[in-house]
């Protein structure tokens, strides 16, 4: 909705903030239709919610409880392929277990909530009752063995001692249901003698009797879920709604932090209904390495005073956060904290509010469903091909090159640029093509990289036949990733097939002797722990996004993402800088010694980086970073003021050195007279045989000498 300051705004300027919000809202519907169209399955698509396990599953058992029975409930392999899916838009939510009353927290899903931009929608507490599933005419008396996932015949073990009933581990509950009507069981187990510690649900699934319900040694085994989805319902809740809110933060390593940071909501009365500390992730680690160094701790001593593991604190709350209170102790905790993000604000205890309880209750007025339509193992994406990327590269210069060098050996790569490179690409096994051939370039392409200058990239982007590049997924290598993704937004904005990632692998391309390219060996040794900082623009596909991500996970590079505008003002300058100072630091400034300390590797390592990067990538970083120039004039005046230092203190050791010349010569003038007045004076008196060896000027010259070296001593 407008705000009331919109109001008194000109007509045609509500005019265009409309046109605007309705031309975005129809880009994002017509790529979703078209994401939608290709993964259209048999069944008509209703609401479809991930969960992870196999059906029958306590996870599926808790989905249809918070959503009901009709619900589409789509079992995956592992936590992080519901994640993907939601975010792919393959299914709408994700019902994930975060906690257990007896077994703790699942610690992977809080890492991947840190990894996926997904928000919690809603809560549910399971009760977990474990049943006895045998195959229809197997009695008490024949069961010998019991097959779960170790964690449940742990919670069962007194129940299954006391009936002298052997436990046997599987890797789930809801499985051994299917191995005991498969007849795929253990050594020494048979349908006639096992029986199955699972769900009821799971015996429904899977045409088992129940022979005993609920036969855990504790019955206060309670699993809390998640619903995860790519909207949240914050808005959806009203002052009457119950509401809980989700946050994770991490502190300064610093006495009392983690006090203050409870004061925010302990002084607003907030009640604080769970906090968990986990190690940072690697991905929100290299963030704050990030904002350590943006904030001016970019020294040894600052590094140093790091902590080797960081922590992130995860904060359940009883509020809303949208309500006063919570807003002004968010506010408060990000003064006191170096990174807050918000999981979700959602009601409590299993409401539904927002457009989860409509689609509920568009499911409850729908006829009862075939259970096979509403249950499903497996997403169009999982039949895709799982063959290696098809690559292409355009702009084969020396980045480009070093690109194909490491991509080469588990990808197929192709390249292309207005400078015949045909000779290049044979070497490395790769193929080449001439502008003219662009078409046969693009057809079979999942990958499109844009490895060409700044300078060039706007022209490279328009000249693209948008036709030829539906459906692939278009990537720019640029140093600055802001102008790149406005260029290539603006080019394919009636081209939302499109796929746009914005990366900055950060390493150099030069190889050790200097010749060409580096080798793939080489090249594993130049990415390892360099850091490569993304941003997905907009990504339908994201499977093929993540496997193209892979390929510098795999090369142990440090993945960062980050968003355009934050990239570009916390690593561009610095970047800018840096090539800035090596193209400075020349051969002639910098010659070659046969002893070298670190520093001065880390300068040559720096003018070689420098001298093996184009003028035009160079210049591109200087044209469209609007702070390059200032950087230029602040080198231009930081060498005049260390100029006018050096200047400044050769002055002063000059005039000391004329000082301490013109108090000598005329401290001998003051002695020199002295002497000569005692000569004159009556009470001096000489020897005869001195008076008669030694002059005056003789006597002045001893003891001239004698008053020089007290001076000295």
């Amino acid at each position: 909705m407008f705000q009331s300051h919109r109001i008194n705004l000109p007509i045609r300027i509500c005019t265009a903030i409309l046109l605007v919000q309705i031309s975005s809202c129809s880009a994002f519907l017509q790529r979703r239709t078209i994401v939608k169209s290709q993964h259209q399955s048999k069944t008509e698509l209703g609401l479809r919610v991930a969960y992870q396990g196999v059906p029958g599953a306590y996870s599926e058992k808790s989905t249809r409880e918070l959503l009901g029975e009709s619900v589409i409930a789509v079992g995956r392999p592992d936590f992080e392929s519901c994640f993907r899916a939601v975010a792919s838009m393959e299914v709408d939510y994700a019902c994930l277990p975060v906690e257990n009353s007896l077994g703790g927290s699942i610690h992977e899903n809080y890492d991947l909530m840190l990894r996926y931009d997904l928000t919690i929608c809603a809560e549910h507490d399971f009760r977990v009752q474990h049943c006895v599933l045998v195959k229809e005419g197997v009695a008490f008396n024949d069961i010998k063995y019991a097959i779960s996932h170790p964690q449940a015949l742990a919670q069962c073990d007194n129940y299954l001692r006391g009936l002298g009933i052997t436990p046997i581990p599987t890797y789930d509950t809801a499985g051994s249901a299917k191995m005991i009507m498969e007849e795929d069981l253990p050594d020494n187990c048979t349908p006639e003698n096992t029986c199955a510690i699972a769900s009821d649900l799971a015996g429904r699934t899977y045409g088992l009797n129940c022979l005993a319900k609920g036969v855990e040694d504790d019955d206060t085994n309670f699993t809390r879920f998640l619903l995860l989805g790519r909207k949240g319902v914050v808005e959806y809740l009203t002052k009457s709604t119950p509401a809980k809110t989700s946050v994770v933060f991490t502190l300064s390593n610093t006495a009392g932090a983690l006090y203050k940071a409870l004061a925010c909501f302990s002084l607003r009365e907030i009640d604080c209904s769970k906090i968990e500390s986990r190690p940072t992730s690697a991905s929100l680690l290299n963030y704050l390495k990030f904002r350590s160094a943006q904030n001016g701790g970019s020294s040894k001593s600052d590094r140093a005073s790091l902590p080797r593991f960081r922590y992130c604190f995860y904060l359940d709350f009883l509020s809303g956060q949208f309500d006063r209170n919570t807003e002004n102790a968010l506010a408060h905790l990000r003064e006191q904290a170096e990174y807050v993000r918000i999981l979700g604000s959602y009601p409590r205890k299993s409401r539904l509010v927002g457009p989860v309880a409509e689609a509920v209750e568009e499911l409850k007025a729908k006829p009862d469903a075939d259970p096979s339509a509403i249950s499903l193992v497996s997403l169009p994406s999982d039949a895709e091909n799982k063959d290696p990327l098809n690559i292409g590269i355009i702009g084969f210069g020396a980045f480009g090159q070093s690109l194909a060098s490491r991509m080469a050996g588990e990808h197929r790569v192709s390249c292309m640029d207005r400078i015949d490179k045909s000779s290049d690409a044979r070497s490395m096994g790769i193929d080449y093509y001439p502008h003219f051939e662009s078409s046969d370039f693009f057809r079979d392409l999942d990958v499109v990289i844009l490895s060409v200058p700044m300078i060039d990239f706007e022209e490279c982007v328009y000249a693209l036949p948008a036709d030829q590049l539906a459906g692939k997924l278009l990537v720019d290598v640029c140093p600055l990733n802001m102008e790149p993704r406005n260029v290539m937004l603006k080019a394919f904005r009636d081209a939302p097939d499109i796929d746009i990632l914005v990366t900055n692998p950060m390493f150099g391309v030069y190889s050790p002797n200097g010749k060409g390219p580096l080798s793939p060996n080489a090249m594993d040794d130049s990415w390892d722990g360099r850091p490569m900082v993304y941003e997905k623009v907009r990504v339908s596909d994201m499977q093929r996004c993540d496997r193209y991500l892979q390929i510098f996970e795999e090369a142990r590079c440090q993945v960062v993402e980050m968003a355009s505008d934050q990239h570009d003002a916390s690593t561009a300058d610095a970047e800018f800088v840096t090539r800035l100072v090596g193209r400075l630091l020349d051969h002639k400034l910098l010659p070659p010694t046969p002893v070298t300390s670190k520093e001065y590797s880390a300068l040559n390592d720096v003018a070689e980086m420098a001298s093996s990067d184009s003028f035009d990538l160079f210049f591109g970083m200087y044209k469209y970073n609007e702070r390059a120039q200032g950087y230029i004039a602040s080198l231009r005046e930081s060498l005049a003021a260390i100029e006018r230092q050096l200047a400044g203190r050769e002055a002063y050791f000059a005039a000391k050195a004329e000082m301490r010349k013109s108090d000598r010569q005329q401290l001998l003038a003051e002695t020199r007279l002295l002497f000569q007045e005692l000569a004159k004076s009556k009470t001096f008196s000489l020897s005869a045989s001195e008076a008669e060896n030694k002059s005056v000027p003789d006597i002045e010259s001893d003891a001239t000498k004698d008053l020089t070296m007290d001076t000295k001593g």
